[in-house]
């Protein structure tokens, strides 16, 4: 992994030249995602982060942590004991100049340091389960690393309306397998990394899943087509 996310996020951070990232996916065309979205504070993240942040409590896990946001509001704002979690070793180096007190670089499958009381996936949160068919290894992971009357607060987006539709309302979908796994690609400052897949879940889906592996499930908000889910155990 040439980890140019944390590049780019280390870059604008050191305001060395930085640029946008580019984004595309197998159903998607090339699209800029500024580098400052990464950097945002409270006001300006959208409801449902603002919402699952409102909800955190506990001792947390800030699972695909980016440039330490949402770490740093649960830390600084609201005194909470949090943890930034994220593959990224470029990224967990700027949360750790941000004043994130608590930050790992490692694969959330491979981290073990601890039980919390809420884990936090936000930002489109069901795309590091990268495809149903590996989905429920890391619930399990979820589970093990949850307290028993812990919470998963988790977004994600039913992404049909990227299809086309006929006449009749019918929507035209991948014949093979479920339209929410993607390939997704990242560039920066001419480089590319490897494609990765990356999972959008409508909430039907992410139900069945969560059921099966021992949760109870709610959908705490829902925006557009994007939504808020809370998962407790059993």
């Amino acid at each position: 992994m040439k980890d140019l996310m944390g590049k780019a996020i280390r870059d604008y951070y050191h305001n060395e030249n930085p640029e946008d990232l580019q984004t595309e996916t197998s159903i998607s065309e090339l699209d800029e995602l500024p580098v400052n979205y990464l950097f945002r504070d409270f006001n300006q993240m959208n409801k449902i982060e603002q919402k699952a942040l409102r909800l955190a409590q506990g001792k947390i896990l800030d699972i695909g942590a980016g440039a330490g946001s949402h770490t740093l509001y649960l830390q600084n704002e609201r005194n909470l004991d949090v943890t930034a979690l994220d593959i990224s070793p470029k990224s967990i180096e700027v949360c750790k100049l941000r004043g994130v007190k608590k930050a790992v670089a490692e694969n959330m499958l491979h981290y073990s340091d601890g039980i919390f009381d809420t884990l936090l996936l936000l930002m489109n949160g069901t795309g590091i389960f990268q495809s149903l068919q590996v989905i429920d290894i890391y619930l399990k992971k979820l589970y093990d690393l949850l307290n028993v009357k812990g919470q998963i607060l988790i977004d994600s987006t039913d992404i049909l309306y990227m299809f086309d539709e006929d006449e009749d309302g019918g929507v035209y979908i991948p014949a093979e397998g479920y339209y929410g796994e993607l390939d997704y690609i990242v560039h920066y400052k001419g480089e590319s990394e490897d494609p990765i897949k990356w999972l959008y879940l409508d909430f039907n889906t992410l139900r069945n899943a969560a059921e099966n592996n021992g949760f109870k499930i709610e959908k705490v908000l829902q925006e557009e087509d994007s939504y808020l889910a809370r998962l407790t155990k059993v």
